[in-house]
């Protein structure tokens, strides 16, 4: 693995989750980054994402550094051939190439602006690290995708699981304010990879990007949905069709105890934070439904995982 940017990265998906499930019953690879540094840059907040990758890197014993992009380091121009006369005091060609100097392996974090569409789904700023930078990097979640997210969520499906063959449904939920479609993306495209009896439940207007979703059945009945689940995920994402927008706050899509009553007794994940009453209730979270703080902690030993497959092809 020479980059984590995409689940396309990806080849051994079982043999992926078999290393994460491995690592987290014992950890066997704690000289694997001895005199490695991973660099972390965050463009947006971070909770999860940046303590279990730290904690990750370290398992494996890396040294890390971790910069508020946003807030500490020089505003960053991304375009090729721009005249720099504005408010942008470093090119990222100079900031990508220094950087790679440091670190033994990047990791960034930059949220879409959810205005223009064609513009975040060109994955500027991941891809402009890529492009100039001389080490592996790693996605913490983009424009588009989160899939260090994904690959938790395979892991704790696949620990959880009962079922011959589980049903799981992504669920849209409501929320205040518009959200990017990453997490919903990535989990889209996971599921696509395991051998799981997938549906998505939304309210017509949020379906996702048809590229993404491809022949997964969209189900806009949440009730008809949950029917026999499994595993239900929820999630609020924008609009994908009306670019960014809230069309409707849809409060009769919260997930409680009653929408699970035709379900298989459903285990109910969400990546954190989740806004109580709003998302999901408390009657549900604070239930044995609930696995998102069992969620939570597979974030450190997928990201153990992943970092330790990119160390392992660097001394190739």
């Amino acid at each position: 693995m020479k980059n984590y940017t995409t689940l396309a990265d990806i080849h051994d998906l079982d043999g992926l989750i078999g290393e994460a499930r491995s690592l987290k019953s014992k950890n066997t690879a704690s000289n694997t980054g001895k005199g490695k540094t991973l660099g972390m840059l965050f463009f947006n907040p971070s909770l999860r994402t940046r303590l279990s990758t730290e904690k990750a890197a370290k398992l494996l014993g890396m040294e890390v550094m971790v910069m508020n992009a946003d807030k500490d380091g020089w505003a960053l121009e991304f375009e090729d051939g721009a005249i720099m006369n504005s408010d942008k005091a470093e090119h990222i060609k100079e900031a990508a190439a220094v950087l790679s100097q440091y670190c033994d392996i990047i990791a960034v974090r930059a949220f879409p602006g959810l205005k223009d569409k064609e513009k975040d789904e060109s994955e500027y700023v991941l891809n402009s690290f890529k492009k100039y930078a001389s080490v592996p990097v790693v996605n913490l979640e983009s424009a588009t995708g989160h899939p260090l997210q994904a690959l938790t969520d395979a892991m704790t499906i696949q620990e959880f699981n009962k079922a011959e063959k589980a049903k799981v449904v992504l669920s849209w939920a409501p929320h205040p304010k518009a959200l990017p479609q990453s997490v919903a993306n990535s989990f889209t495209e996971m599921m696509q990879r395991l051998d799981v009896d997938f549906v998505i439940t939304n309210p017509e207007g949020y379906d996702l990007d048809p590229d993404i979703r491809k022949d997964v059945k969209v189900e806009h009945d949440q009730e008809k949905a949950f029917k026999d689940a499994d595993f239900v995920y929820v999630k609020n994402w924008s609009s994908y069709e009306n670019y960014g927008q809230i069309l409707d706050i849809k409060e009769n899509w919260t997930v409680n105890q009653a929408k699970l009553k035709n379900t298989n007794n459903a285990k109910v994940m969400h990546c954190l934070p989740v806004r109580r009453n709003v998302v999901i209730a408390d009657n549900v979270l604070d239930s044995e439904n609930s696995i998102v703080i069992q969620q939570a902690n597979n974030r450190t030993y997928a990201a153990q995982a992943v970092l330790k497959r990119i160390l392992e092809c660097r001394k190739e």
